[in-house]
């Protein structure tokens, strides 16, 4: 079986051609201009992982939504039970860049934490 990915680890964009046999085994990675393409190609149709990125409710800010992200790559399998945890999320202000917004989400091993600071809003 023959499998087909655009490798997205530089912008080269290489077309690869990932040889798999019955067993889901690789057995020959061609397309690739450099090493890493072969190793993007392995980790895609063995265990493919993403960073991500979303948002949380924020109280007492002078926006409503704090942009938020994982501090390394979860695996895509585990993306929507992310998702539906943080639409629970609710944090108040203030909060700084890389706060840790949640320990192991989802015991992925991975942090959500905040993509940029925001004060906390006072009225005047």
């Amino acid at each position: 079986m023959i499998k087909e990915l655009i490798c997205i680890i530089c912008p080269m964009g290489c077309h690869l051609q990932i040889e798999m046999d019955d067993m889901k085994n690789i057995n020959l990675v061609t397309g690739n201009s450099c090493p890493r393409g072969e190793k993007y190609a392995c980790k895609e149709l063995i265990h493919p992982e993403r960073i991500l990125t979303s948002t949380v409710r924020i109280e007492g800010a002078i926006h409503p939504m704090l942009p938020v992200m994982t501090d390394k790559a979860v695996a895509k399998d585990k993306m929507f039970d992310v998702m539906k945890k943080l639409k629970e999320v609710r944090i108040k202000a203030p909060v700084k860049y890389e706060d840790i917004i949640i320990e192991n989400v989802c015991d992925t091993g991975a942090n959500i934490i905040a993509s940029r600071s925001m004060d906390k809003y006072e009225k005047l």
